[in-house]
Order: C-alpha cells, then structure tokens, then sequence
C-alpha cells in the first residue's frame, strides 16, 4: 500500500520528472514502457561524480557509438577510454568495459534482475545496483543517493548526522515508498532533492 508521500511524490512527479536521454518519462511508463537496463546502467555508472549536464552529451555519444550491452563488449577498451576522455575517474570507464564483458560472457547479454545479481558486476556498487534494480527490473529495493537522503531525512525530521542516518534513511524508504513503483519513486525522490529540496 502507497503511503500519502508517495502518492504525493508520484504525482508531482508525473508533472516535473526531469528529461533525460537514458529515463522513461512518467507517461511512458504508465503506458508500459519499461526502462532498458543498459541504459540506466551506463547512466548510473557515468553521474557517478559527475554533473547530469555533462553527462548528457557522452551518454548519448556512448550510446550512439555501442548502442547496447553487446556492442560495448564487443569494443576496444583503448576505444572506451578515449570516448570517455573528460569524465574523468578513469576506473569507472574500466569497470564500464569488465562489466559488458562479464554480462555478455556469463549471463548471455542479459543484466541479472536482482539486486544481489547486479551486485555481483564489476564496478556496480550498493546505489547502482539498487538504482538499475528498482528503475529497470522493478525491484522495490531503497535507492539511497546524497538527495535522497536530503529529502528523506528534512521529511523524516531526522537529526542523526550523516553517514551514520544512513541506515536510518534506507529504513524509512521501505515504508514510504510504492512497491508497485519502485523506480519511479526512487527518480523522483531524486529529481525533489535536484531541484527543490536543494542543499541550501
């Protein structure tokens, strides 16, 4: 059952969502669109320390040069690099290049649909995981970035200081959020932390 935040949440959502070159918008959804994997994954794995408006501009030069998971596999990882020249964090680009080769080689170009799965890739991490697991795959899992835990913890009243509220943030989610649509709850916990319930 949805909680009155999330209700609220989702349809303030389906009105502001942000558009973004790797995200299926809120109409979309609702008429079944589903989000592909390899897209929320390369996204994910490139706003890591990096700004939504430069990454926009090398997802979709990524993706128009190795437009699916077989395509990056099939890449030279000096290729990789170069077109991710400017990013910076260069492990990532590595990481990006191990992970298409283990999903091609082991799981038949399928990113596993789990949390625990996902996990498990080269260079993917607790949010990542979460993030591809809850927007991709459905999976009502806590996906816990710096503005959801802004959003949460100011809702929340939560006064314990971070890192340690953490836990405390992932916990409340899991009350909060609508298992029916785990993804789009946790993009638009997301999207109020970018651009309302802001650092200042």
């Amino acid at each position: 059952m949805a909680s009155d935040f999330s209700r609220d949440l989702l349809e303030w959502y389906a009105v502001h969502a942000r558009s973004m070159p790797w995200r299926v918008s809120p109409s979309d959804h609702a008429a079944g669109k589903t989000a592909d994997p390899y897209r929320v994954w390369l996204s994910e794995v490139m706003l890591q320390q990096t700004q939504v408006v430069t990454v926009r501009e090398y997802f979709l030069k990524f993706t128009e040069k190795w437009p699916t998971v077989h395509d990056l596999a099939n890449a030279d990882l000096e290729d990789v690099l170069k077109a991710w020249a400017g990013l910076g964090y260069y492990s990532r680009a590595r990481n990006l290049k191990k992970c298409a080769d283990k999903v091609v080689l082991e799981h038949n170009g399928r990113f596993p649909e789990t949390y625990e799965g996902l996990n498990a890739l080269p260079g993917i991490g607790d949010y990542t995981a979460a993030a591809i697991a809850s927007i991709a795959f459905g999976e009502p899992v806590p996906v816990v970035d710096g503005n959801v835990e802004r959003v949460i913890s100011r809702y929340d009243q939560i006064e314990t200081a971070f890192p340690a509220a953490k836990s405390l943030v992932r916990d409340r989610i899991g009350g909060l959020l609508d298992a029916s649509m785990p993804g789009e709850f946790a993009q638009a916990t997301m999207d109020l932390g970018a651009t309302i319930c802001t650092p200042k």
